[in-house]
């Protein structure tokens, strides 16, 4: 899922994101709320008509957001506190009004409030994320009103295999009809991440989504669906894009390296989207080093339908039974 944080995925259009055969983007309930609003975003039809996009979108309850802002915020059982990082100003989330917000806007999955926790962090903190999500949960599955939005739980629990149990039986219970990894790609190792992930994924229905939650390399999303994720999200390839960050099959590299300046090759050989079918190297690295803003847009654009294509390749090698052929080419390269 390309993250359009802001009711927009940062350089892209919708129909970029249409023609790199994105199915679904993200937007970010934390951000929404602060701004436009609400109330813009009901006046102007919902967010699909806000933004332009007619696919399907999901939000996340700006939950890290929230916790992300330390010396900012204030959390109980009902709730947490928090000041915009934008003009100080208080707001109020509870597993409730998330839920109603997401709804008012009109969004296809939205996302109950968790708890995540950085890590490393104490059994003591992972265990209270752990019993606040497992209630949030609860208390936003009963509010869930419109039958245009669905709701998907989330697991928590660190790096602990019994809390993460205890999360995963405790939010199955409740019957969303999607379920997300949390708390991962918050500090811990690579390997952890994918240990953990795997061990998750294992505990969840697999009649139903498994979403693994800020991850966007092409090594982290081979390796997840390897552990039986369905979903993704990530700034990774648009943040990259704008910086001059071009992920390919074959790896990643700078576009401002000396060594792009004549390099008439595409972008990705392997790759057939239309920037790597129109333009070079060595036009993209001219564009970046004169500042014109086409080369972050070209390059994000790449970056996206790379990942598509990927998962269009991936879903394919499941489907025909060659999966672990092209998860093998992937880990060994």
């Amino acid at each position: 899922m390309p993250v359009g944080t802001a009711a927009t995925v940062k350089g892209l259009t919708p129909q970029d994101l249409r023609d790199a055969h994105a199915q679904i983007v993200l937007a970010n309930t934390y951000h929404l709320w602060l701004r436009p609003g609400r109330a813009t975003l009901e006046a102007a039809g919902g967010l699909h008509r806000f933004m332009g996009w007619d696919g399907p979108i999901l939000t996340d309850s700006g939950g890290f957001q929230v916790f992300s802002l330390e010396s900012r915020r204030s959390l109980d059982d009902d709730g947490v506190t928090f000041r915009s990082h934008l003009d100080g100003s208080e707001h109020r989330f509870t597993p409730e009004t998330v839920i109603a917000f997401q709804e008012a806007i009109g969004v296809d999955v939205a996302m109950v409030l968790d708890v995540c926790v950085k890590l490393p962090a104490s059994r003591e903190q992972i265990e209270e994320s752990v019993r606040l999500t497992t209630a949030w949960a609860r208390r936003s599955s009963a509010a869930h009103a419109s039958k245009g939005t669905q709701v998907f739980g989330i697991v928590q629990g660190g790096l602990d295999a019994a809390l993460r149990e205890r999360s995963a039986r405790d939010v199955v219970e409740l019957g969303f009809p999607g379920y997300a990894i949390g708390g991962l790609s918050v500090g811990e190792t690579r390997d952890e991440m994918y240990a953990t992930a795997r061990a998750t994924a294992a505990l969840l229905p697999p009649e139903k989504p498994r979403y693994l939650m800020g991850v966007g390399t092409v090594a982290d999303l081979l390796a997840a669906v390897d552990c039986g994720i369905d979903m993704f999200d990530c700034v990774y390839p648009t943040r990259c894009g704008r910086n001059g960050r071009a992920m390919t099959h074959a790896g990643e590299f700078n576009i401002f390296n000396a060594a792009y300046v004549d390099d008439f090759t595409p972008l990705d050989p392997a790759c057939d989207c239309a920037v790597c079918r129109t333009f070079t190297r060595a036009y993209l690295a001219h564009l970046f080093r004169s500042k014109e803003m086409l080369g972050p847009r070209l390059l994000s654009f790449h970056n996206v339908y790379l990942l598509d294509s990927l998962m269009r390749d991936a879903r394919a090698a499941i489907e025909t039974g060659t999966w672990r052929a092209l998860w093998q080419k992937y880990s060994s390269s």
